[in-house]
This record gives C-alpha cells, sequence and structure tokens, in this order.
C-alpha cells in the first residue's frame, strides 16, 4: 500500500503530466530528442513545464508583426492568427511559432510563406501524415507535423531555420464554438510572442442575429489558474477599444512597444479574454438556416429551479493523501453551503472499503444537516486501494430507495451523481467493460453521472465512458492550486437544473444528417446546440421540443419558413457577409466529427469503432479539420526555385495542370494503344500482372464490347466538361458553338451533373474547398475530388466510385483498383480503363463514353489542390430526357444570337433557351475539349451571376444529398 501511495504521488504525475502535454508532434529531429530527455529527468514537472515554456519563448529572430484577427459569428468562432519574423543574424537561425490553441478548437489551415512563396499543410489520416513526416525527415527535408491526440488539443509549435537576414511568415487558422457557461461566452485568444513586437493587434468581430446582451473586456489573463476575484471590476487592458451594437461588437487591442514593456521586459505573455451573453426570448429558441444547413441554438431563461438529489461519491484512497485531499475538503465545505434546502443529498467516501454516510437514503440540505455534513467531511482520511465498481453500485442503490421525505405527489428531483476520483480501478472489479455493465445496469434510464478524473493519474477514459452512457459528463481537474475553485466551478454548472429528457425534434422528414437531439439535461446559463442539413425543396421546417419541468411535461412546436428565417446579408458586423453565409455548414461538420468521436469512445465492438474512425477522419479531410483522427503536415522542398514551376508530372502517361485565375488547363499526352484479349470463361474472372498492365476481367456471354479493341477512341470534340472550380464547357448539339460558365459551388455540395432516367446512367461529383485566391477571400473555391457514376438498367447494376486515389466498383461484388497503376476491366455493358496517375475512361454501352480526368501536383502554387475533371466524351447514349448540371445540354435547343459592339475588338451575344435569355461575351480560353492537347479556343462566356437564367433550375436544384442518389 505504501509503495503504491509512492508511486501514484510521487513517479505516476510525472510520467502521466509530461505525456498529456505532448500533443504535438515535435518536428526537428532536435526537438524530438529534447521531448524524450524531459522523460528521464527528476525535477518536478513545474520545473519542466517552467523549462519547456521558456525554451519555446525564446527567439533569437525578431517579430515584426503579430495580428490575431477573430470572427464570431452566432458563437462560432473563426481564428487566424499571422505573424512575421526578421532574421537580422549574419547566420541562418531557427524561427519558432508557438501557439497555445483552446482545448475545443480544430485547426483548419496553416501556412508557411518564405521568399515570397507560401506553403500550405496538408491535413491527413493522422497514420499517413506521420508516414510522410518520417520519409520528407529521411531525405533531409524541413518537416513539420502536428497533430492531435484523443485529448485535449494544447500545444501548436513549428520550428523552422530561416537564411541569414531572411524573413519567414506564419499563418494559423483554427476554428471552435464557444459554449455557454454560467451565463456567458467566453473567447481567449493566446498573446505570447515572447518579445516586445512593434506591430501587434488583436481584433475581435462578434456577430449576433438575436442580438447582444452585454461585452466585457477581462484584464490580461497572465495566469491559467482559477482566482476568487470577481472579473471585469479591473480596468480593461491599455489600448483596447470597444464598439456595441444591437447586433455587432468589435474589440480591437493593439499594445504599443511601451505599454508592452509596462508588462514585462519580454512583452505580453498573456491571454486576451472577451465574454459575452445573447438576448434569446423565444423560448423555443434560435433556428438558423444557410445553404442547405441549420443550426438550433436552445437556452431559454427565466425557468424555475428543479431541486436535485444529489449524491457526491469521493475517492479516500492512500494516492489521494495530503494536498488533494485538502482541496476535496475545502471544496465540499462550499459547495455543501451552495447546496438549497429543498435539494436532498448523501455522500459515499470509497478506497477498497466503501462508506454511506447515511445508509439506505438521501437527506434534505437544512442547515443542521449540512452542518452534520461539513463535519463528516471533516473526518475523512485517505487510506487503501480504490474499488470503482462497488462505490458506484452503492450510491445507485441509495436511488432505488425511496427517503420517507419524498412522499408520492412531491415535486420530482433530478438524480445526480459527482463522482470524484484521482487512480484507477484497483480493488473488486477492475475489468474497465464490466464496470461499464454494471454501473450501467444499475443507473437506470434516470441517473445522470458527472465523472472528475483528478491529476493524470486519473483513468479519465473510464471516467469519461461511464459519464457518456450515463447521461453525464466527465471533466478534468488539474493537480495545481486551484483545484478547490475548479471542483466548485464544475458544480456551479450543474448545480440549477432546468429541464430534463429534452428532444429537440425536427418533423416531417425535412432534415437528415442531425446532430445529437435527445439531452438528459438543461442547466441554468448552459446552452443545447443542434444542427444538421436540410432536405432540398424544403420550405418549412417543424421544430418540436418536448422536455419536463419542475411540474410536469413540456411541449412546444415552432413552424419556421425558409422566408421568415432568411436573415439579411448584413446582419452582424459588415464585412463578415462570407463567414455569415457559410458558418453553419462548417458547425455542423465541427459538431458531426465530435459526435462520431463520441460514439467511437461509447463503442464496444472493433468494427463500428473502425467504421466511426473513418467517418470522422473523411469529414475531418474533408473540411480541412485537425481531429484526434488526421494530422497537419508541411514538407517543404529541398529547392524552393521548384515551387515557380506549376506543373506536375508524374508518369510517362503525363498530365501537365497549371490553374489561372480564370480558367483551368490541361495538357494530356494520350495513351497507347492498349490491345485486349478476351477468352471467352462464362462466370469466372482472371487477375494477372504483366510488365505495363494490370488486368482485372469479368467474362459474360450476354455482350461483347468490340470497340474496346481498337484502343485510344478518335479525336472526336467532347460534348461537355466540368473541371477547375468548377468551370464547366458545353459544345451546344445544334451548332458549332461552344458555351462555357461558372457555377460558385459550395464546399462539401454534392451535384447532379448527369440524370437520365431512360438509360439508367446517373453521375454525381462531390465539392471540396480550394483555396482562397488572395485579393479573393470573399469568393469560394471549389473542385471536384469524387465522381460517382451510378448505372441502373437491366442486368447491368454498378456503382462506381472515383477518389483521387482509389476507384472503387460495386456489382455483384466489389473491386477497389488504386489509380497508379494501369488495369483495364470489363463487365457486362461496362468496360474500365486506368491510364494511371492521368485519367480513367468509362465506357457504358455503345454510346456513351466518360472520362474523369486527375490533376495532380507535385510543387503547387497556394491556389492548387488536387482534384478531378469530367468529361462527357460521347454523349450520343443518353436521351433526350437527360437532365443535371452537363445531361441537360445532350439535346437542349440552345441557339445564340450575335450583337456586334462599337469596338470591334468585343463580340457580344444573347443565349435564348426555352425564351429565356442570358448575355454572353465571346473570349479565348485554353481548354480541353478532345483527346489532343490542351489548346487555345472560342467560347460563349456567360457570367455566374447570369447563368441561371438558361439553366432547368437554381444551383440548389442540382444539389443532392448523397454520392450515390439516383
Amino acid at each position: 500500500m505504501l509503495l503504491r501511495y509512492f508511486q501514484n504521488s510521487f513517479i505516476m504525475p510525472r510520467i502521466g503530466m509530461l505525456s498529456s502535454r505532448c500533443c504535438v508532434l515535435f518536428l526537428m529531429v532536435i526537438l524530438v530528442h529534447l521531448t524524450l530527455i524531459g522523460w528521464t529527468r527528476s525535477e518536478s514537472i513545474y520545473q519542466q513545464r517552467f523549462k519547456r515554456q521558456s525554451r519555446a519563448s525564446k527567439t533569437e529572430l525578431t517579430i515584426s508583426s503579430l495580428f490575431i484577427q477573430s470572427t464570431i459569428v452566432s458563437r462560432y468562432a473563426f481564428t487566424k492568427v499571422q505573424t512575421v519574423m526578421l532574421n537580422p543574424h549574419s547566420e541562418a537561425k531557427d524561427a519558432i511559432f508557438d501557439l497555445d490553441l483552446p482545448s475545443s478548437a480544430f485547426i483548419s489551415n496553416f501556412t508557411l510563406t518564405v521568399k515570397g512563396k507560401t506553403y500550405i499543410a496538408e491535413v491527413k489520416e493522422k497514420h499517413q501524415a506521420k508516414k510522410m513526416y518520417e520519409e520528407a525527415r529521411k531525405q533531409g527535408k524541413t518537416t513539420a507535423h502536428v497533430g492531435t491526440r484523443d485529448r485535449d488539443t494544447e500545444k501548436f509549435r513549428v520550428m523552422v531555420n530561416v537564411e541569414a537576414g531572411g524573413e519567414i511568415g506564419f499563418t494559423l487558422t483554427y476554428e471552435e464554438l464557444l459554449r455557454r457557461q454560467l451565463g456567458k461566452y467566453e473567447h481567449a485568444v493566446s498573446v505570447r510572442p515572447g518579445q516586445i513586437v512593434q506591430n501587434l493587434s488583436v481584433e475581435v468581430t462578434i456577430s449576433e442575429r438575436t442580438g447582444i446582451e452585454y461585452v466585457q473586456v477581462l484584464p490580461l489573463r497572465t495566469s491559467r489558474l482559477m482566482t476568487n476575484a470577481v472579473r471585469g471590476e479591473t480596468k480593461v487592458p491599455p489600448s483596447t477599444k470597444l464598439e456595441k451594437g444591437p447586433h455587432c461588437a468589435r474589440v480591437i487591442f493593439s499594445p504599443s512597444p511601451a505599454q508592452q514593456t509596462a508588462q514585462s521586459s519580454s512583452g505580453i505573455a498573456a491571454d486576451f479574454v472577451i465574454q459575452y451573453d445573447v438576448a434569446l426570448k423565444d423560448l423555443a429558441g434560435d433556428v438558423q438556416i444557410y445553404n442547405g444547413y441549420f443550426v438550433h441554438y436552445f437556452a431559454p431563461r427565466g425557468l424555475p429551479t428543479i431541486q436535485k438529489n444529489v449524491i457526491f461519491v469521493i475517492d479516500v484512497s492512500g494516492s489521494m493523501f495530503g494536498t488533494k485531499m485538502k482541496q476535496t475538503k475545502s471544496a465540499m465545505h462550499v459547495i455543501l453551503n451552495d447546496l438549497h434546502r429543498d435539494d436532498f443529498f448523501n455522500i459515499i467516501t470509497f478506497s477498497d472499503v466503501v462508506q454511506v454516510w447515511k445508509p439506505g437514503h438521501s437527506i434534505q440540505a437544512s442547515a443542521q444537516n449540512v452542518k452534520s455534513a461539513k463535519e463528516y467531511v471533516n473526518t475523512i482520511e485517505a487510506n487503501g486501494w480504490t474499488d470503482i465498481n462497488a462505490a458506484l453500485l452503492a450510491a445507485a442503490s441509495v436511488f432505488n430507495q425511496t427517503s420517507p421525505k419524498q412522499v408520492k405527489g412531491a415535486k420530482p428531483r433530478i438524480p445526480l451523481i459527482i463522482f470524484l476520483t484521482d487512480g484507477e480501478a484497483t480493488s473488486g472489479v477492475t475489468s474497465t467493460n464490466r464496470i461499464l455493465d454494471n454501473v450501467h445496469k444499475a443507473m437506470g434510464e434516470n441517473i445522470s453521472l458527472f465523472c472528475l478524473a483528478f491529476g493524470e493519474d486519473a483513468d479519465y477514459n473510464l471516467m469519461r465512458r461511464l459519464s457518456l452512457e450515463n447521461r453525464g459528463i466527465a471533466r478534468r481537474i488539474y493537480e495545481y492550486s486551484d483545484a478547490t475553485l475548479q471542483l466548485k466551478g464544475f458544480y456551479d454548472e450543474i448545480a440549477s437544473p432546468l429541464l430534463f429528457d429534452i428532444e429537440l425534434a425536427y418533423l416531417g422528414e425535412t432534415t437528415y444528417n442531425v446532430t445529437q437531439t435527445l439531452f438528459p439535461n438543461y442547466f441554468q446559463g448552459s446552452e443545447l446546440v443542434v444542427t444538421g442539413k436540410l432536405r432540398p425543396g424544403t420550405k418549412n421546417l417543424k421544430v418540436h421540443m418536448t422536455a419536463h419541468d419542475h411540474k410536469a411535461q413540456l411541449s412546444l412546436q415552432n413552424d419556421i419558413t425558409m422566408e421568415d428565417n432568411a436573415t439579411q446579408d448584413s446582419f452582424g458586423c459588415s464585412g463578415n457577409i462570407d463567414e455569415i453565409q457559410w458558418f453553419v455548414q462548417r458547425l455542423w461538420a465541427y459538431f458531426t466529427i465530435q459526435d462520431l468521436l463520441q460514439a467511437r469512445i461509447k463503442a464496444n465492438d472493433t468494427v463500428a469503432r473502425r467504421l466511426l474512425t473513418e467517418k470522422a477522419t473523411n469529414l475531418s479531410l474533408k473540411y480541412n479539420f485537425v481531429t484526434p483522427v488526421t494530422s497537419l503536415i508541411v514538407v517543404k522542398p529541398e529547392d524552393p526555385e521548384d515551387t515557380t514551376t506549376q506543373a506536375a508530372t508524374t508518369s510517362t502517361e503525363t498530365t501537365t495542370t497549371t490553374i489561372s485565375s480564370t480558367f483551368s488547363t490541361i495538357s494530356t499526352v494520350a495513351s497507347t494503344s492498349t490491345a485486349v484479349s478476351t477468352n471467352k470463361i462464362t462466370g469466372e474472372t482472371e487477375m494477372y500482372d504483366s510488365d505495363d498492365l494490370l488486368y482485372q476481367k469479368s467474362f459474360d456471354d450476354d455482350e461483347d464490347f468490340d470497340m474496346l479493341l481498337s484502343g485510344v477512341p478518335g479525336l472526336q470534340t467532347f460534348m461537355s466538361s466540368v473541371d477547375g472550380d468548377p468551370h464547366f464547357v458545353v459544345n451546344l448539339p445544334r451548332s458549332q458553338e461552344k458555351l462555357c460558365f461558372t457555377l460558385d459551388g459550395r464546399p462539401g455540395d454534392i451535384l447532379r451533373l448527369v440524370s437520365d432516367s431512360s438509360t439508367g446512367i446517373t453521375v454525381n461529383g462531390h465539392l471540396m474547398q480550394a483555396p482562397f485566391k488572395i485579393g479573393s477571400e470573399n469568393r469560394i473555391r471549389t473542385y471536384l475530388d469524387i465522381i460517382t457514376i451510378i448505372v441502373n438498367q437491366t442486368h447491368a447494376n454498378y456503382i462506381i466510385n472515383i477518389s483521387l486515389n482509389t476507384l472503387t466498383l460495386k456489382g455483384e461484388d466489389q473491386l477497389s483498383l488504386p489509380l497508379n497503376h494501369p488495369a483495364f476491366l470489363q463487365k457486362p455493358r461496362l468496360a474500365i480503363k486506368v491510364s494511371p496517375s492521368s485519367n480513367v475512361t468509362i465506357w457504358i454501352g455503345h454510346d456513351v463514353e466518360l472520362l474523369i480526368m486527375f490533376h495532380q501536383y507535385r510543387h503547387p502554387t497556394y491556389l492548387q489542390l488536387d482534384h478531378l475533371g469530367f468529361y462527357i466524351v460521347n454523349g450520343k447514349g443518353l436521351s433526350s430526357h437527360s437532365a443535371g448540371l452537363l445531361g441537360q445540354f445532350q439535346n437542349a435547343q440552345i441557339e445564340v444570337t450575335e450583337k456586334k459592339e462599337s469596338n470591334e475588338l468585343t463580340f457580344l451575344a444573347i443565349v435564348t433557351r426555352k425564351n429565356h435569355t442570358a448575355p454572353a461575351t465571346l473570349v479565348l480560353k485554353s481548354m480541353k475539349d478532345s483527346p489532343a492537347r490542351t489548346h487555345m479556343s472560342k467560347c460563349w462566356l456567360v457570367k455566374h451571376g447570369d447563368i441561371e437564367n438558361i439553366l432547368d433550375g437554381k444551383y440548389i436544384s442540382y444539389v443532392v444529398t448523397d454520392l450515390q442518389e439516383l
């Protein structure tokens, strides 16, 4: 026992505390080395932390500017940190970019700028990123690799060597939802440059549709420790300007070098903190809808408090001896004083023995009973092992016995268990799964369990699962001097329940992919948030809320029409229009990833965990979020001059891609002809390798594909295409004219490109976000990254999914092909040819030929991103009923009527379709409209603001909910 106490109190905290800080995989070899050395040092963990922070803050480069900009739109915060460093020395020095991040934030972008060239970090699946990092490091390249673990993110740190007299710029963007706690939202940004900065500025804008109640700027927070001081009473930081309107607030903090020096000789080292709350008068909450996504904020005010029956379960094992026990006793005294006199309570202490203060039932929180409880707390001593299972079962049994004070017809009291431990299960039942099963059965469906993991030795994973499975949440309590205040602060958050068993439902099957809608409790000062997608064509959203308060069940319904909900673009702070339009979609992704990760924690089945991990990974990659399942990696090329090359050469079958500001140019060397032998072996599948090709063949008697034996198709002109961000080119079927137009797609949307019910052919494409063009940040850029082709015909049913790396074919069975190897596949009424790292050609029947181009960049510019292009090479097999963004043009009657301007160099025209017109300008574009190389060609350009006039419908009508949707 003494040995275990020694291990828990002295040895394990050092290792646990240090490992919790190593959330970031340090990047240079020397940094990794220093981290490993830290594990073996015998000094206190606080000394180690102080030394690490001192090392991190010291830099031999001069920080010429530090600019932090936060844009908060309806609680969702986008924060961009930009800094520029100069090397004034005559030799190369290391630039260190070190930033503390909020624990709930997801990094969404990081760039390095060196010699005018910008290197954009990539978000990768974490194992893939680790492999890339190791390979780049072996090649001697400067690498930066940042990844989070399945716990709080705390540090972002990158070190890059800068030549003498050189300059480097860092830009980091992260996103987070501000949580309402104790009646306020808090936004804090870390300002710790480690030196006096000539140009330092923090700008925060807050836009809230329902109104802003108040905004206050706190004094600079130099310590993360909680204090008893009432915040906001002292003066705000110098050089702080605050402007507040009904729906917009602006805060600017720009301390001069002299004001920074007044803080310390090394400048500011603190958090800049803003607190605010919103006006929310509607009991049903606020629902905001943008671009097919919705968010529902539910935080009713003025409700009466429901009394509670709370049991405090306190670990008194040997490892709690000393400071932790003193802090726990102190916190219990304060908490007991705060109990409402109509509350009921009890206290259970446990080590390897469980003791219930008032066996059998809870008692009322009268003044005398509270006094007796304090006296009991004072007698608690730490000793023994840790029997978590027995302690929680004992707590549940108290609720299963009726207190004599609680008679029939009395007001309901919410049953809560607050469980505090600093260790692992070492006595009694120690199996995690058995503890989880036993506790869940004992708790039933109405007891809420809140677990507090005190210190680094506590089994936080078990605490988190216990809480998630039993209507509660888990929280870490850190072993600092403010642990008493941490404990009291957590209790304050759950001290006043207002509702329980809340359901926020959205009727009429108008929504899908909705985040959590069932909530066990709603506490005063908090907020419940639900977000999801709306099905296309939805005009009304029916919100139905049910819950229980202190008397009975409540039921509310609110019908929201799209017209009534339409928010003016100007709501909030001007200049935030772009963020207002898109914040709900990113908030949905942010919440959905968190839901998936929580479900992964609860899942016992390995397959289920893998599927949840894959979904969270895919969504993280799609939205460029650094999460526990992804990592951020930057690889700086050895030769900076390489970055001037915008072309990417991948193999002997070369695809060279250059992105300009208006159109994408693609040059492709056509594949050489390939002879295919077709042995008739019915029902069998052959797979074999040759030096050049990997064949995957399926032989069937139903139909021969004689056209495939001829090799490469002739140089016929492609009928239509979509490529770039996204640019559409259409050969008008009744003339020799070409029509080109651009759609401002939305990241995450799935576009219906072709839909032909007569032939059973459907093509859908998924849009990913592309980097913003400098100077045009308000314009969203997108690329295609997934294309799905569905064939739904008699005796021929296939789903072909093409991403940047893999082709998947689903039919009677499923087959996956990598796209970096040549392959040929033949099925009934279907043939597929893969030209490695160049393109995929798909033949459906005799008269439909589709081409998917790969655009991959070895040294991309800041605008370039690997993506796909889709081309209809031959669409004769499509019917007159063909629809979709490209399909509708196959048999459309479109006329172009030219009109000559006085300026002979400009040609204008009117494009007419079904009595609808749109203006067009004749332009010269670099395009690919045949198997030949890219060339300059004329087309009639219809601007994106006019194109919907001649389309079959509005943009939203071409958006579908699933890649496999028919």
